[in-house]
């Protein structure tokens, strides 16, 4: 079972040490990055470190001051926030992977749904509630808001949500029983085995689904630029793609 990835303050950032390369990213790229910084260290013989948690909470973070190398978001927007702000290096940044986003119901359920414009998802979750991430501020929670406006039934289930601090949080309620539904990317309903795909979103039902990278701005650890390229390499979109990601388009 997976655990719920809490948003981190300042406060409680991975141990590591000034040497170490420190990476923010996306709470839904966990397993992925986790396998890339495993094969670097093998080939550099450099440790990376990383903090997961929703986007918006690591973007504030740096803009805070946190001393990361590199941000790696789960949408544009976030990345754009700290662009405009000088927070980032603009020559470095580059979209490393793409997602699906899914509607998901534990492994014992036998709901069963087929998603189109005004499909009756508030039928399907009874009294229960929709577990997604937060969609004021977390990018998963907002392609979700996206998806349900543009198919034309978020007014049945405003009312019904469970939102999450970040995606994770979201598949957790999910795989808990905690929530009949959720919607969550794919990559995270393949990393949970507690959990079922019932169907899966319309490409255009929502913006595309983009994992853009950059290092921050100002001096970074020697080694980060090159822990960013093995990400870009034909090696590291393998790991990608290994782990459910689509290309970056």
């Amino acid at each position: 079972m997976l655990v719920a990835l809490a948003t981190m303050s300042l406060a409680f950032l991975p141990a590591s040490s000034k040497a170490d390369i420190l990476v923010f990213a996306a709470a839904s790229l966990k397993e992925a990055i986790d396998a890339a910084v495993a094969d670097f260290g093998k080939s550099r013989g450099e440790r990376v470190v990383v903090s997961y948690a929703a986007s918006s909470a690591l973007a504030k973070q740096i803009e805070n001051g946190a001393p990361a190398d590199l941000f790696i978001s789960a949408d544009l927007e976030w990345m754009d926030y700290l662009a405009a702000r000088n927070l980032i290096d603009a020559s470095s940044r580059a979209n490393l992977a793409g997602n699906r986003l899914v509607l998901i119901a534990p492994a014992a359920s036998t709901a069963a749904m087929t998603i189109g414009p005004g499909f009756a998802i508030d039928g399907l979750l009874g009294r229960g509630r929709l577990a997604i991430a937060d969609p004021e501020h977390v990018p998963a929670g907002r392609y979700a808001r996206a998806a349900l406006e543009r198919l034309g039934v978020w007014p049945s289930v405003v009312r019904k949500l469970a939102p999450a601090e970040n995606v994770r949080a979201a598949l957790i309620f999910v795989a808990r029983g905690e929530a009949p539904l959720g919607i969550v990317y794919r990559t995270d309903a393949l990393a949970e085995k507690a959990v079922r795909i019932v169907d899966t979103f319309p490409a255009d039902s929502h913006p595309p689904i983009l994992y853009p990278a950059a290092l921050i701005a100002g001096p970074v650890k020697p080694g980060a630029g090159a822990f960013l390229a093995s990400l870009k390499s034909a090696k590291g979109q393998a790991t990608f793609a290994r782990f459910g990601f689509t290309p970056a388009e």
